[in-house]
C-alpha cells in the first residue's frame, strides 16, 4: 500500500475526529512507516462539524457570546470564510451544555444559534452551512427566528442533517426525538401540538408549508425553520462536508479508506457517515474499513461493502475503561494492525 485516507468520526464522549484519525495514524506508521496517510477530520452536523470544516478549508474560528437553551449566557464559536460562515448549531443549542437533569426541551430555546448566525451576517457572511446534530430543543426554531434581523436577504443557507423526519405528527420532531431529550409523554404532546400551530399559522400568512418536508424535524424542528422562513436546502452532513472538502479527489490514488464511529450496526447504512464515506469510495473503487467502539450486524455492515468491520475494544474490556479517551487512542492504535 501507498497512501490511505483515516476518516473516522468522533467516538461520542471519548474522542474527536482529529484524535481518532491521529492514533489511526500512529498505528498505521508503526506497521507500515513508509505508507502516506492523510487524515481527514469529519463529522454529519453534530459534535466536530465546526473543527472538520475549519481542518479543511481554514478559516477563522470566531467566538462571540450567546445564550446557551436555558438562555444563560455562554461563549460560543463558528467559522468564517469570506463570505462563508459554517455554524455548528449544538455549540449553543446543544444537549451536551446541559446537565442531565436540566433536559427540558418545554422551555429548552434555539435562540442562542440564532445569534450566532446575526453575529456571521454582521461581520459580512452571505453563505451559511449550519450543522444541525446534537441539540437540546424541540420549540420547532422559533427562538432562533426570534434572534435573527428583519433584513436578512439574498443570503442561502445548506442545512446539515441526515434526519428525514417531518416536523410533526407520530414521526415527527417530539415524538421521535422528543424523549431522549427529556420530554415526558404529556410533554411530547404538547410539544407537537405547539409545532403544529406554529406551522399552520406560518402557512396561512406566508402561503406555502414546509413542514412535511424531509428533514423539517430535525434537531427539535428548527429544519421547518430554516426551510420555512430561511428556504434552506438540505443536504446529509457527510455530503456536504465531502463536496466542500473535494473528497473525491483525496480518493485517487489511495488503495484503502480507514472509517468509524462509537457504534456501528445496521442504522450506520441509513445515511450515517461511515455509509457516506463508502458510497463515495465504492464509487472509485477504492476498499473502506470500518472500526467502531461496538459492533452489532456485522455480516449487514460487511454485506453493504466494507472489507473490513473490526471493533477496537479487546474482549471483557469494561465500557468506563474503554471511555478513557487515552485507552481508546491505544486501542483504535492497535486495530490497525488486524487491518494492514
Amino acid at each position: 500500500m501507498k497512501k490511505i485516507i483515516v476518516a473516522i468520526d468522533s467516538l461520542k464522549g471519548c474522542l474527536t475526529s482529529v484524535e481518532a484519525n491521529a492514533a489511526a495514524c500512529r498505528g498505521i506508521k508503526m506497521c507500515h512507516p513508509e505508507v502516506e496517510v492523510v487524515q481527514i477530520p469529519v463529522s454529519d452536523g453534530g459534535e466536530g462539524w465546526t473543527e472538520a470544516f475549519h481542518a479543511a478549508i481554514g478559516g477563522e474560528l470566531v467566538v462571540t457570546e450567546v445564550h446557551d437553551p436555558l438562555m444563560r449566557p455562554i461563549q460560543a464559536c463558528y467559522l468564517r470564510k469570506g463570505e462563508l460562515a459554517v455554524i455548528e448549531m449544538a455549540k449553543a443549542s446543544g444537549l451536551t451544555l446541559l446537565k442531565p437533569e436540566e433536559r427540558n426541551p418545554m422551555v429548552a430555546s434555539t435562540y442562542g444559534t440564532g445569534e450566532l448566525i446575526a453575529d456571521a451576517f454582521r461581520k459580512g457572511c452571505k453563505r451559511f452551512i449550519v450543522g444541525l446534530g446534537g441539540s437540546a430543543t424541540s420549540d420547532a426554531g422559533m427562538g432562533m427566528l426570534e434572534a435573527l434581523p428583519d433584513n436578512l436577504q439574498d443570503l442561502e443557507f445548506n442545512i446539515a442533517t441526515d434526519v428525514r423526519n417531518p416536523l410533526y405528527g407520530p414521526m415527527g420532531a417530539a415524538h421521535v426525538f422528543g424523549p431522549q431529550k427529556g420530554a415526558t409523554p404529556e410533554m411530547v404532546e404538547m410539544l407537537d401540538e405547539r409545532a403544529r400551530v406554529f406551522a399552520e399559522r406560518s402557512a396561512q400568512q406566508m402561503g406555502y408549508d414546509c413542514s412535511m418536508n424531509p428533514g423539517a424535524g430535525a434537531a427539535g424542528g428548527i429544519g421547518y425553520a430554516f426551510m420555512q422562513y430561511l428556504h434552506a436546502e438540505s443536504r446529509s452532513g457527510i455530503d456536504l462536508l465531502l463536496d466542500t472538502i473535494g473528497f473525491d479527489r483525496m480518493l485517487e490514488g489511495a488503495d484503502l479508506v480507514i472509517t468509524g464511529e462509537g457504534a456501528s450496526d445496521g442504522q450506520t447504512l441509513m445515511g450515517k457517515l461511515p455509509f457516506g464515506i463508502l458510497r463515495r469510495a465504492k464509487h472509485q473503487g477504492v476498499p473502506v474499513a470500518l472500526i467502531a467502539g461496538r459492533i452489532a450486524d456485522k455480516e449487514v455492515l460487511l454485506e453493504a461493502g466494507f472489507i473490513e468491520v473490526v471493533c477496537i475494544n479487546p474482549v471483557g474490556l469494561s465500557l468506563k475503561e474503554a471511555m478513557k479517551p487515552e485507552v481508546a487512542m491505544e486501542n483504535v492504535s492497535n486495530t490497525m494492525s488486524k487491518l494492514l
